[in-house]
């Protein structure tokens, strides 16, 4: 954590620039100039001026005020890292909250002409346009995008990560670069364009096959690749691309040029027509070419959500080596609370060194968050060495987790019943899991989106009055980033309609703040289920292999055809599991997936 004399430090230093650039705000984004959720140290600006660094949230500095946005998922983590600064936590969603430009039209209510500014690098385009239309509708406001005061007051700003690249299998990947280039340029003639600029980190990693380090937890690599009708440019930085992998983008007929020309090389772009993504391309970028920029909706996000014959194979084993660290790590837990000793940060540890010991094993595919008991309530929370607590053999551990594995990306979460726990937190327990169970058991036409299943897992918790802010489910990347679009399931309306072939998680939660979480955390595959006169209709296959725990669930509260589900979901685990674990591991997962009555 941050100390809060660097934060009113750092904030004296941008005011100093702000005044000498006539700025009267200043907007820090939590994104990065390929608009990564996740990014590397080089572009956490928002993170540096506030301390606060959750993966969601704008930070706001005017000359006299500060003020931080998040989301739900960090509204406690928020307000304890930003206690003792300038900065107010905004509550984004709840009522009574001003947005951003609210919130600067009542600070700045007497400027004439108000100066706010932005750095056009990290932004998108979009975001940049919308944030400009909402200030001019706020009073009179002018958007300075230029400017990225962090070049001048962050002095030990770490670089830009040279990690090398390294390629990824075809037998993994599925899907060879050629064929891939080809289906886009293909895509990119429909259009009627010349060009496509991918500048997503992902995108480009899954298009050319190779697979970097630049990112914590996702194995992404800083660059862009600019795509045309004759030809395809990586812009990266040389010293990141060894020998073999110059060779396999030569024969794929990819060229490389530097990572900070392109700019210059859009520029120089006069004639034709150029797809530019306004959600995903940088505001700098967009407007850099002098030809006719088209701004529509990138098709790689959708081409990578569908996955192929091998990454369907990949995560099916990659799950079962993962299932296999989870059944061990459980175990072994069963047996280490009682004994004592154990905390958020060991068995943290623990768990990873299972996951390390699997074949294939590349890193974690996220932070693991372990939350005891109050700290489960805090949906982002990850476990610190001042806030890490002991483990006793009471009350319950939420413990959400993943791994990459070069086959494949894990997510599973599970709440775990360290010993006796209370009615409300039984209670809370199952319902989650019945909510869990409908969205698994689902049937669904073809072509729906996330936002018309989202219910069905909310609403065994609406029933009750209980419901929770986060989103439902988000695809899981095949050995990429563990949060992975277009589709997903939440409230919110997200209209990509979902496809056989695509993975989604399937994560409902309840927070109980000061006292537990529970979130049950399974990734499913998209599968064909069956055709009728009606279309053609879809259904969801677990991937993830691991027992939920059947201490803490109130049977009463299952209907039997949510306990015939559980009890399926139990036997397909064993079945998986029991031929990869030694007779006593066999022994304890069969206690572990016996039916419920």
């Amino acid at each position: 954590m941050e100390n809060k004399k660097d934060i009113a430090q750092r904030l004296a230093a941008l005011r100093q620039l702000m005044k000498e650039r006539h700025l009267d705000a200043f907007i820090f984004p939590s994104t990065d100039p390929h608009n990564g959720e996740y990014v590397p140290g080089h572009w956490k600006g928002r993170e540096w001026i506030s301390g606060f660094d959750g993966s969601a949230g704008t930070a706001v500095v005017t000359l006299d005020k500060a003020a931080m946005w998040t989301d739900s998922r960090y509204f406690i983590a928020a307000a304890e890292q930003l206690a003792g600064t300038e900065f107010t936590l905004m509550r984004e969603r709840i009522e009574g909250t001003p947005s951003v430009t609210e919130w600067l039209s009542r600070c700045l209510s007497g400027k004439e002409c108000a100066l706010v500014g932005i750095d056009g690098l990290v932004n998108a385009a979009a975001t940049v346009e919308e944030l400009r239309t909402a200030l001019e509708d706020e009073g009179n406001f002018l958007l300075v995008t230029d400017i990225d005061p962090l070049e001048s007051i962050w002095e030990d700003r770490p670089p830009i990560p040279r990690n090398p690249v390294t390629i990824h299998p075809l037998e993994y990947a599925g899907e060879s670069i050629r064929k891939k280039i080809n289906r886009i340029r293909r895509w990119v003639i429909e259009q009627h364009a010349n060009a496509i600029l991918i500048s997503s980190l992902d995108d480009i990693a899954w298009t050319l096959n190779l697979r970097g380090s630049d990112v914590h937890c996702n194995p992404v690599f800083v660059s862009y690749l600019l795509i045309t009708i004759d030809d395809a440019v990586l812009f990266i930085d040389e010293k990141k691309v060894g020998a073999d992998v110059f060779v396999y983008l030569q024969d794929g007929d990819v060229a490389i040029a530097p990572y900070e020309e392109i700019g210059q090389r859009l520029s120089f772009m006069r004639e034709g027509k150029v797809v530019l993504d306004p959600y995903m391309v940088n505001y700098t970028l967009y407007h850099a070419p002098e030809c006719e920029v088209l701004p529509i909706t990138s098709p790689i996000p959708a081409m990578k959500a569908v996955k192929n014959a091998a990454e369907i194979a990949g995560f099916r084993q990659a799950m079962i080596r993962d299932g296999v660290a989870m059944v061990r790590f459980l175990r072994w837990l069963e047996e280490a609370v009682p004994a004592g000793g154990e905390s958020e940060l060991s068995v943290d540890r623990k768990l990873t060194s299972l996951r390390a010991a699997q074949p294939l094993f590349k890193g974690l595919s996220f932070d693991t968050i372990a939350g005891y008991q109050a700290h489960g309530a805090i949906v982002h929370y990850e476990a610190t060495a001042e806030s890490n607590v002991m483990l006793r053999p009471e009350g319950l551990l939420l413990l959400d987790s993943g791994g990459q594995y070069l086959d494949g990306t894990t997510d599973i979460t599970r709440t775990i019943a360290l010993g006796p726990v209370s009615e409300q937190e039984r209670r809370v327990y199952t319902l989650v899991l019945k909510g869990h169970l409908r969205l698994q058991a689902l049937k669904f036409p073809e072509g729906a989106c996330g936002s018309q299943l989202d219910a069905v897992a909310r609403q065994p918790l609406w029933q009750e009055g209980l419901n929770f802010l986060h989103g439902t489910g988000h695809g899981v990347g095949a050995y990429l980033n563990v949060h992975e679009g277009p589709h997903q399931i939440r409230m919110e309306w997200k209209p990509a309609p979902l496809k056989a072939g695509m993975t989604v998680t399937d994560e409902p939660g309840i927070y109980v703040e000061g006292k537990f979480g529970v979130r049950i955390e399974n990734t499913l595959l998209i599968t064909p289920y069956k055709e009728t006169p009606f279309g053609r209709f879809l259904q969801f296959e677990p991937l993830t292999l691991c027992p939920i725990d059947l201490k803490a669930v109130d049977a009463a509260l299952l209907n039997e055809e949510e306990k015939s589900w559980l009890n399926g979901y139990h036997r397909m685990v064993y079945d998986k599991l029991a031929p990869h674990l030694d007779p006593e591991e066999t022994e304890w997962l069969k206690k572990a997936t016996s039916p419920l009555p």
